[in-house]
């Protein structure tokens, strides 16, 4: 087995059922807090599709929107993280 078959016929389909399962979560999420971990997971889960297809692919152009998409999960979930923080003192 080469790394592009284990790439396509077991990390992509593992990605896309817990691409799934987290967007459930993401609906379903009883408080804000769950949603926003959700949301994040969801946008880490996503950069990992998109290393996988430049892998796959050997372009990386795509790894340029990767690093992006983190850097506004991250910057997204400590503003969400403050804010929640801060109605909670009130």
């Amino acid at each position: 087995m080469t790394l592009e078959d284990y790439l396509y016929f077991i990390i992509l389909p593992v990605l896309m059922v817990a691409i799934i399962l987290i967007f459930y979560r993401f609906l379903k999420g009883p408080s804000i807090a769950d949603k926003i971990i959700a949301l994040d997971l969801l946008i880490t889960t996503g950069i990992g599709v998109i290393s996988v297809y430049c892998i796959v692919s050997g372009k990386s152009t795509l790894l340029d929107v990767a690093m992006i998409l983190a850097l506004i999960a991250f910057l997204s979930t400590v503003a969400l993280s403050y804010y929640l923080e801060k109605r909670n003192r009130k």
